[in-house]
């Protein structure tokens, strides 16, 4: 499966322009199966949702629907969202199929430290989409510290993070990624953003990492691209046939 990783600069609290950023990247990149969008890809990290949720996913979600309609691939990357349903704030991580439809992963840990928690309700349940041969684990940024929330249970081939992971912690996010690979014998992509927002600068540093941790694909530090990237079904099956880790852990 070809993956590519949109490694967006995102302009605060405009989603057309970052919608109309995200869509050139994705019409110039190598046509792939999966994009894949930061955290709050169509905002920016908004820790308070006051004027930058849409209400069940709103014209984000709608132009995601769109892109992989047209494209004829799946798309995900998280929304800052109002649930008219249960009238809760939620970072919304959406998967959405090429002929539309979609599933969709709340933000289990919400980022204290930065006071998501103060507004947002977080998700109870794992959220794991099939696509293609691969089934995949949807995780959100904050999310890819706690690894009992990402442990294998048979359920998986890949781990999609999307995230806004700040430069300050960036030696955390390379290691990290690497760590839920190799202690889970899966693909990891891992998309976050570059740029800055009024609390703090992001560098990317995104990357495709393989069930042994090695990397097979990796964003360059600081700038805005795209990274493309094929996990293959076959290789991930010899792995975990043939070095039987995941039948041991506990």
């Amino acid at each position: 499966m070809k993956i590519t990783i949109l490694q967006t600069d995102i302009e605060w609290g405009n989603p057309s322009q970052n919608a109309d950023n995200a869509y050139e990247m994705i019409s110039r990149a190598e046509k792939s199966d999966l994009y894949v969008l930061p955290e709050m890809w169509s905002t920016g990290f908004a820790t308070n949702p006051t004027g930058m949720a849409e209400v069940d996913g709103g014209l984000s979600l709608e132009w995601m629907k769109g892109v992989a309609k047209e494209f004829d691939a799946a798309i995900c990357g998280s929304i800052s969202i109002y649930d008219s349903h249960d009238g809760t704030y939620r970072n919304r991580h959406y998967f959405v199929y090429p002929n539309g439809e979609y599933a969709f992963y709340d933000k289990h840990h919400l980022f204290s430290y930065g006071g998501e928690d103060r507004f947002y309700k977080a998700g109870e349940e794992r959220t794991t989409v099939g696509f293609g041969e691969f089934r995949f684990l949807l995780v959100t940024c904050y999310d890819l510290r706690f690894p009992k929330w990402v442990r294998y249970e048979d359920d998986y081939d890949a781990i999609i993070v999307v995230a806004n992971w700040p430069k300050s912690r960036q030696n955390a996010w390379q290691i990290l990624t690497r760590a839920r690979a190799i202690e889970n014998q899966s693909f990891l992509i891992g998309c976050n953003r570059v740029g800055k927002d009024e609390s703090c600068e992001y560098i990317g540093r995104s990357v495709v990492v393989g069930p042994k941790g090695q990397t097979i694909a990796q964003a360059h530090s600081g700038r805005q691209q795209w990274i493309t990237a094929d996990i293959s079904m076959e290789s991930l099956n010899r792995l975990r046939g043939k070095f039987r880790v995941l039948d041991e852990r506990d």
